[in-house]
């Protein structure tokens, strides 16, 4: 067995029921280059049913790994068998079986970078009622972030709260970092504290200074219409978000705002023809800020999780139960994905 002295890039499966497993296929058939030194963690079989929908003109082979380092040949898809799907589910339905597999996937994954065996993971969606039909420990977690923040907590030996995370969904022309991520609008607006707005602030500026080699500049977001116009239309914008972008500039963070809902995401977009006020808007909620973004073309979005002690991205799309089977899927959010986790780990 011929052995890889390079860490891998993981990209996890996903869930089997959707479009996951075919656009990793897809991607090994149409980016190789892109996929050199990663390895796909899942189930054999699923990713062999991916490869033969997506066959163009031919399906690739799918390579089963005994080991992590083993290096596989080119011109086929790696696969660690990491998960148990003892028959085929059903393609487009949420399954429990699923989402079992989905999550065994990902926290086998997330502890192997962890522990310095992997460079970085990207996963493939997963269905949050496959995760809920899981039942047991899986179906305590809403999304990847959950999942991952525990992992990561339970690696550092830290309480949960002391490992804060927060999701940015970014593409070419637009970054956006969440306050809060999956709650209901009402849990969402109750979330907006100074506390949070400000850790918010802080984990966007420790991870964007890294990934650009200075300070970021961030625009800020208000949480009521106009930004709730001197207090008109709300007055958590001079209560609570105001303060905590005082208390940022206080520490040297280059913060601006807050501003306007409707218009900021404009002023921070970069385009062919125009640099972008910002490097990044902080959003309220998860509508607010991932709105924008997809807007602009969820082929191109990338959701990086910060404040991991890992990197971790995923492609800007969802299981997409409508069209999986079919081999319509694009691939082009994940390979985006792999190049920005590639990025994010060199």
């Amino acid at each position: 067995m011929t052995k890889s002295s390079q860490p891998s890039i993981l990209i996890t499966m996903g869930d089997a029921a959707g479009i996951g497993p075919e656009i990793i296929a897809k991607a090994y058939q149409n980016h190789a280059a892109d996929l050199v030194g990663c390895v796909v963690v899942g189930d054999v079989e699923t990713m062999r049913r991916a490869a033969a929908t997506v066959a163009a003109p031919l399906a690739l082979p799918v390579m089963a790994l005994d080991a992590l380092d083993e290096l596989a040949p080119p011109n086929c898809i790696p696969v660690l068998q990491k998960c148990e799907l003892f028959a085929p589910v059903s393609i487009g339905l949420v399954s429990g079986l699923a989402g079992q597999a989905a999550a065994d996937c990902i926290v086998w994954a997330a502890r192997t970078v962890l522990n310095g065996k992997a460079a970085a993971m990207v996963t493939a969606p997963i269905h949050k009622e496959a995760l809920a039909a899981a039942g047991g420990w899986a179906a305590q977690f809403p999304g990847h972030t959950e999942m991952l923040q525990f992992e990561a907590a339970k690696f550092l030996g830290k309480p949960l709260q002391d490992v804060p995370v927060r999701m940015m969904l970014a593409n070419d022309e637009l970054k956006t970092v969440l306050v809060s991520i999956h709650m209901s609008l009402r849990q969402a607006i109750e979330a907006v504290t100074f506390d949070s707005v400000l850790q918010t602030l802080r984990i966007t500026h420790s991870a964007l200074c890294k990934s650009l080699g200075r300070p970021p500049r961030i625009a800020v977001a208000g949480l009521n219409p106009h930004a709730g116009e001197g207090g008109l239309f709300g007055v958590e914008e001079q209560t609570i978000i105001a303060p905590a972008i005082a208390a940022a500039r206080a520490e040297g963070i280059h913060v601006s705002g807050p501003f306007a809902p409707d218009t900021v995401f404009m002023r921070a977009r970069h385009t062919s023809t125009k640099t972008g006020q910002f490097d990044v808007v902080v959003a309220m909620y998860h509508d607010q800020g991932l709105i924008p973004v997809k807007y602009l073309g969820v082929e191109q979005g990338v959701n990086v999780t910060l404040g991991l002690p890992l990197v971790r991205t995923s492609p800007d799309h969802g299981t997409a139960f409508d069209i999986a089977g079919t081999g319509k899927a694009d691939a082009a959010s994940l390979v985006a994905a792999i190049r920005m986790a590639r990025q994010l780990a060199s």
